[in-house]
């Protein structure tokens, strides 16, 4: 026990957001027993209906997608009652989180069905989505599930759609003994370490399958290796987007100051803004970024995004 305590002691947080790390984690047939254990710490279900066991449906990633930021590696798994849940982890804000999460959702649940298949088929759906930044406005709640109900009652129209999103940002405030274990699942997944850590394992078995599946991840060269590929992804695309941002607040100000009228103000910053989403566009597909994905986050027609990738590739 005091050698198992030490050890837990002496390691070092992954950054276990880190979308091939978490799936290694959590979306594992070893990791089963972590994934079962996480997903009714945020359901909440009521004892008897808490989940017991789960097959995974798995995403894999081809190879050479490795450094493309739209590489699905989600977790995606079916309970022995046949409720689809999905887990999306996002790090990075691109201000579309709602939207994407309803239409991965939407598809999802119509994807159930085959040709001919009956509605009444269909089988819950849910998706929760964990994010590394602060999405409501609330500050004190780091947990919200949505459902479909009715305004004035509150009735529920069915129980066919649960959506939950997880703000770590939030979590971050939980830095005294968690008071459950959804708490202690958002201390780890905020990269707890050291006495910390050894505290919430030695009291949640699943907590300490993690980190020891974790420990054998960062063992292997060629695992570690893409879990170092997928963080460069990741840290490319945000520091594309924000120097691209930062470089278009500037040319848009230098526009604006142009001009000395108010009138020659206001077309100076509209004409900057205009060129500021057009360098913000140039800047992510330069940092390959997809195009559909472009299109997304800069509010922009798919078609023209296209546009400006082919004159870039011709350039």
């Amino acid at each position: 026990m005091t050698k198992q305590r030490s050890n837990l002691k002496e390691i070092k947080a992954i950054n276990r957001i880190n979308d091939y790390a978490f799936k290694r984690i959590f979306g594992s047939e070893e990791g089963k027993e972590v994934l079962i254990n996480f997903l009714n710490a945020v359901l909440k279900l009521p004892q008897e209906q808490e989940i017991k066991s789960i097959e995974l449906l798995d995403r894999e990633i081809e190879p050479t997608y490795l450094l493309d930021r739209g590489a699905r590696l989600d977790v995606l798994a079916k309970t022995e009652k046949g409720t689809l849940i999905n887990i999306e982890v996002q790090v990075g804000n691109q201000y579309n989180i709602d939207k994407r999460t309803l239409y991965y959702w939407s598809g999802l649940y119509h994807g159930q069905l085959t040709r001919g298949q009956p509605f009444k088929e269909l089988r819950k759906t849910v998706t929760i989505n964990i994010i590394a930044f602060n999405w409501f406005t609330d500050e004190s709640r780091y947990h919200r599930r949505f459902r479909i109900r009715e305004d004035e009652t509150g009735e529920v129209l069915n129980d066919d759609l649960e959506i939950h999103f997880l703000e770590l940002e939030k979590a971050k405030k939980l830095k005294e003994k968690p008071q459950n274990t959804l708490e202690a699942w958002l201390m780890y997944l905020n990269n707890l370490e050291g006495e910390e850590l050894e505290e919430i394992a030695m009291e949640n078995p699943a907590i300490k399958k993690a980190v020891t599946i974790e420990q054998a991840f960062m063992k292997s060269n060629i695992e570690r290796r893409i879990y170092e590929l997928r963080e460069k992804a990741v840290r490319d695309e945000i520091s594309a987007l924000a120097g691209a941002k930062e470089e278009g607040k500037a040319e848009g100000k230098a526009e604006g100051k142009a001009e000395g009228k108010v009138e020659g103000r206001a077309e100076g910053k509209a004409e900057g803004r205009q060129e500021t989403l057009r360098e913000k566009t140039i800047a992510a597909l330069k940092a390959g970024l997809e195009v559909n994905l472009v299109s997304q986050i800069m509010g922009l027609d798919i078609v023209e995004v296209q546009k400006l990738k082919e004159d870039l590739n011709k350039s």
